[in-house]
């Protein structure tokens, strides 16, 4: 998953954020950010959606499970999503 926080940060600089910036959105230690993009803990799916959230970017621009991006699973995402509404499971607000 090292390719994963070379991603994002690049996506993270061409956006003029500075890791005190995410760290501080992401309510977490710059050092425990800095991390995160040199892959020495684990991503996480609850880190992966954050960081996304902020970048305002789809998860699997980062990355994927499978380790290969896929519009297969971004729409068996948003299928799950729209299940989940049409019977009225609540959703928290960083899966959305």
């Amino acid at each position: 998953m090292k390719e994963c926080g070379q991603i994002i940060r690049k996506i993270r600089r061409t956006k003029d954020f500075t890791q005190e910036y995410m760290a501080f959105e992401m309510g977490i230690s710059q050092k425990a950010y800095s991390d995160i993009e040199n892959s020495k803990s684990r991503m996480n799916l609850e880190n992966l959606s954050k960081i996304a959230h902020i970048l305002e970017i789809e998860p699997s621009e980062i990355c994927s499970i499978s380790g290969k991006c896929s519009n297969d699973c971004a729409e068996k995402y948003y299928t799950l999503i729209n299940y989940i509404r049409e019977n009225n499971i609540p959703v928290p607000e960083e899966f959305l």
